[in-house]
């Protein structure tokens, strides 16, 4: 099985360029599965319930979300309506939507589990609570499950991953929009990293035209949290397991797009 995981989708700019490279992407990798964060895609806060059709008839086959997801009320029929868009299960606890899908592949069914840190970000309840009980429930229908954990905290996903240790293929951290240089293999056959990366506008702050979070810094003073739009990259990483569910490699890539 080869799953392509691809970091937070930042604004128009970002999804853009993500549709527009995905053919290639699909081309030279050949994957089973594609899984996209798309947490912040409608001008950087949530997902429109456009975009999130846009990229499933693109042939992205699951939406993961974040601490944003919530935030646009237009997104919460598909939420109960599509079980391929996610929000992270621990988000809340009466909202539309699930933490867990399992999906049909050329190579079986593959799980995808969406859980949200609860260091420095507001939870229900514990990330390692919800991916226990999600991971169990999608160990009886596949051993294949990717866990997508939407977190501030560095130690927090670190920690999760080596909590789900050879009890899952992957755990991907999403959220900060900075790709981290620790793509591995953990000692149980987990791959892991703890951030994908962020698909959008890089000649910015963490997406964010530079000059509104300068001025925010220097100043004090509040400001519309607009996206940029250059220094546009596709990030994320490409996955390989055995039947078996084991992580055999994890490569992760950041490539530039032309908008």
């Amino acid at each position: 099985m080869r799953a392509l995981l691809i970091g937070d989708v930042v604004g128009g700019v970002g999804l853009r360029a993500l549709l527009a490279l995905l053919p290639d992407l699909r081309r030279e990798h050949r994957p089973d599965v594609v899984v996209v964060n798309a947490e912040n895609a409608a001008a950087g806060v949530g997902t429109s319930a456009r975009q999130a059709r846009q990229l499933l008839d693109a042939g992205v086959d699951v939406l993961t979300g974040g601490n944003h997801t919530l935030r646009r009320t237009e997104l919460y029929p598909l939420l109960a309506a599509e079980p391929r868009v996610l929000r992270p299960d621990n988000l809340a606890v009466r909202a539309p939507g699930s933490g867990l899908v399992v999906v049909e592949t050329p190579a079986g069914p593959v799980a995808v589990v969406n859980v949200v840190g609860s260091v420095f970000m507001d939870a229900a309840r514990s990330p390692f609570a919800a991916a226990e009980e999600l991971v169990e429930q999608a160990a009886r229908r596949t051993p294949r499950v990717l866990v997508d954990v939407h977190a501030e905290a560095t130690s927090e996903k670190v920690a999760l991953g080596r909590h789900l240790d050879g009890r899952v293929t992957a755990v991907a951290g999403t959220h900060t929009h900075v790709q981290t240089a620790d793509a591995r293999l953990l000692p149980g056959g987990t791959a892991y990293i703890t951030d994908l990366g962020m698909t959008g506008p890089h000649d910015s702050v963490i997406g964010v035209r530079t000059e509104t979070i300068l001025r925010r810094f220097l100043t004090g003073a509040p400001g519309t949290f607009e996206p940029a739009d250059d220094g546009v990259r596709v990030e994320g990483a490409v996955i390989d397991a055995d039947a078996d569910g084991r992580a055999t490699s994890i490569v992760a890539f950041s490539l530039e797009a032309g908008e």
